[in-house]
């Protein structure tokens, strides 16, 4: 049984497998009171004038203590960012880590206005924007309530955050920032006159 799950576990592909494993592994040592949260956490003050640079990566992988929220954001993670990977970017690894800085980056920036402590949930809902804009005509089911078509399912699960009651400028972040990549990527580089801008560096 052991080895059937270290080689279902190596069969997933290389980023997802990394970045969910990172966000697993984070939310234990939180669990088991190796680190807190407030190690964790996005504050521009204390990476720039402490040099606190891991929490511009930490900031992505927390996404609370177990319970609904953190296995909800889980699945979600590992579902998207593996059709993804397997899918449209199947054989272009570089391509996807590209898109993950990309989306890195221009969170953080957004993070230093936003207020927001976490940027884990915002990154999550990006890879499901862009996943559902490249899948525009798939049927999307959701908890058997609503039917809609893929490209809807970003702003479902931004009116699902806002009957938790939770706030939804981490979702309209995420979406923003899906949006921009699409845009860069998929749109502009096809219209009159419009070219690539996002380019991945020969050094990935």
């Amino acid at each position: 049984m052991a080895h059937s799950f270290t080689q279902e576990y190596f069969q997933i592909p290389v980023v997802t497998r990394a970045y969910t494993t990172a966000c697993v592994l984070t939310t234990a040592a939180v669990q088991l009171d190796v680190i807190t949260p407030f190690q964790l956490y996005f504050n521009p003050d204390l990476i720039i004038r402490r040099y606190q640079i891991w929490r511009l990566i930490t900031s992505f992988l927390f996404f609370g203590s177990l319970g609904f929220s953190f296995v909800f954001n889980i699945i979600f993670l590992y579902r998207y960012c593996r059709m993804l990977e397997e899918g449209c970017f199947r054989g272009r690894t570089a391509d996807f880590v590209f898109m993950f800085l990309f989306g890195g980056i221009v969170m953080t920036l957004f993070g230093l206005f936003a207020n927001v402590f976490f940027l884990g949930q915002a990154f999550i809902i990006m890879l499901v924007y862009v996943w559902s804009r490249r899948h525009p005509l798939i049927r999307m089911n959701f908890f058997g309530l609503l039917n809609f078509q893929a490209p809807f399912l970003p702003w479902v699960l931004m009116g699902f955050s806002l009957l938790l009651g939770n706030s939804i400028v981490v979702d309209l972040l995420g979406i923003s920032v899906g949006h921009m990549y699409y845009f860069l990527e998929d749109v502009f580089p096809n219209q009159p006159g419009g070219r690539k801008l996002l380019m991945t560096p020969e050094l990935l």
